[in-house]
């Protein structure tokens, strides 16, 4: 994670899914994209080790409206969201397993 602070607010309504009781990892993707597979299992393997966490991956092409919102330009882009749904980290690019853990840390 590229430690750039991003903010705003998503809810479930707006995701189109549950937030995580501490912490959502929410992916956006795009079908021919490969770091969003490795990036895709970088973070549900995170979400899966860390009780609370959610991961939600977002099709950017079938989301056109959200993505131009948050100002996403590349997939993958991971945002960062608190158990209120604040944005607190944003990254492009494919993380590493120990970034995505530390920006959590951030987040809870």
């Amino acid at each position: 994670m590229d430690g750039r602070k991003a903010g705003g607010t998503l809810d479930a309504a707006r995701l189109g899914a549950q937030l995580g009781d501490r912490a959502t990892l929410v992916q956006f993707s795009s079908a021919f994209c490969q770091p969003c597979r490795a990036t895709r299992r970088v973070l549900a393997e995170v979400a899966g080790m860390v009780e609370g966490v959610a991961h939600v991956e977002i099709d950017a092409e079938a989301r056109l409206e959200l993505v131009r919102s948050l100002g996403i330009s590349r997939t993958p882009t991971v945002l960062v969201l608190d158990a209120a749904g604040r944005v607190v980290r944003r990254a492009a690019g494919q993380p590493r397993t120990a970034d995505v853990v530390a920006a959590l840390g951030q987040a809870m």
